[in-house]
């Protein structure tokens, strides 16, 4: 799942037909207010985020995004070119960073490259718990 956020609609359209075309399940906000709807409303595995909205920096929503679901990988987008913008949304767990406008293919790896990236994560934590249960199941059966 694929969360597109981004405050021109025209693009958001156009990028959401495309990656559904390439079999993604893809939701699109244009304003902040729906961004976090959509995450609190569904499971989201990457955010495709404009780094500068009307309503929105796009570096503090990545701060938020990454506090309240760390495992969400956010990928961002910007029209306007700044190192210091990159370097602050990785800095805060961002997973890339794209100049607009983005190659799609290019697009499409970056998306499927975090969204293993989380899989490999979510798996870590399946199996720490798994472990954890084993090891307090062993701990009951003893006392």
């Amino acid at each position: 799942n694929v969360l597109l956020v981004d405050d021109e609609e025209t693009f958001v359209q156009t990028l959401a037909k495309r990656l559904t075309l390439r079999r993604f399940n893809v939701f699109t906000a244009t304003r902040a207010e729906r961004l976090f709807e959509t995450l609190r409303d569904n499971l989201i595995d990457v955010v495709v985020l404009d780094v500068r909205m009307p309503d929105l920096d796009g570096i503090e929503a990545t701060k938020t995004i990454k506090d309240s679901h760390p495992l969400v990988e956010v990928i961002l987008l910007t029209g306007h070119a700044s190192i210091e913008a990159s370097i602050d949304g990785l800095r805060l767990g961002a997973f890339d960073y794209l100049l607009k406008p983005v190659n799609i293919d290019e697009l499409v790896y970056k998306i499927e490259d975090a969204q293993r990236k989380k899989e490999l994560q979510e798996e870590k934590i399946r199996r720490l718990e798994t472990r954890a249960g084993e090891v307090d199941g062993v701990q009951e059966t003893t006392d």
